[in-house]
């Protein structure tokens, strides 16, 4: 499908559909701080959901758009959630999942609670807990106000996901984690110490899809 205007406040953004066949679900799906919702990270996470059932809608921010290398406020990134859902609902159908890749999903984190939106569930990939080089949990402090399961998918080097960190957050607010076997922060792996023989995003969609099926299912 072509991409689309995403309009909101003063803004106006790229976005784009990738519709899947018979979907049993749709997934807002927010890029990094660092790429744009045309990222290979985002095209092959998206191509993954697509095959399995999972319609997905990607956005630029309006920093991204602008060409710019600072990323927006808070406020300004949860709006374009907002929006991003909000033409999700009119556009695909199924029940809607939020989340992103980094700072994408950190900030789908943040919608949901700064405007109570209703969403199925919450995707998170590499969810940036802290920066590299000063672990802490202060990030995820917001979390618990989040009624809707949650799924983390983290890679066993990421540096902005400390396993003890981690695995303490997911268990205070009752969500799934799932580590990448020797992926870092963007998804490259140790191809001989890999452990698995599918590649890491067959993993993320193996873990993906029966968590989506599950809640869609009730």
């Amino acid at each position: 499908m072509p991409d689309l205007r995403l309009k909101f406040d003063d803004y106006d953004v790229s976005a784009r559909i990738d519709k899947a066949p018979d979907a049993i679900a749709s997934l807002v799906l927010a890029h990094g701080a660092g790429a744009p919702m045309h990222h290979a990270t985002l095209e092959a996470i998206s191509a993954k959901c697509v095959e399995a059932h999972i319609s997905v809608l990607r956005f630029n921010f309006p920093y991204m758009e602008a060409g710019k290398n600072r990323t927006d406020s808070q406020p300004i990134a949860t709006l374009a959630i907002k929006a991003a859902l909000q033409l999700a609902a009119k556009k695909l159908t199924g029940p809607l999942f939020v989340g992103g890749h980094s700072f994408g999903g950190r900030m789908a984190s943040h919608a949901v609670v700064d405007h109570n939106l209703d969403v199925a569930g919450l995707i998170f990939c590499s969810f940036p807990l802290h920066t590299p080089t000063k672990p802490g949990i202060a990030r995820a402090e917001h979390m618990d106000a989040i009624q809707a399961p949650m799924l983390f998918l983290s890679g066993t080097r990421d540096g902005m996901a400390q396993h003890d960190l981690m695995e303490s957050v997911v268990k205070r607010i009752g969500a799934q984690l799932h580590w990448l076997d020797t992926a870092d922060h963007g998804y490259k792996v140790l191809k001989r110490t890999r452990q698995r023989t599918d590649d890491v995003f067959e993993e993320m969609i193996a873990t993906i899809k029966p968590f989506v099926e599950q809640i869609v299912q009730g």
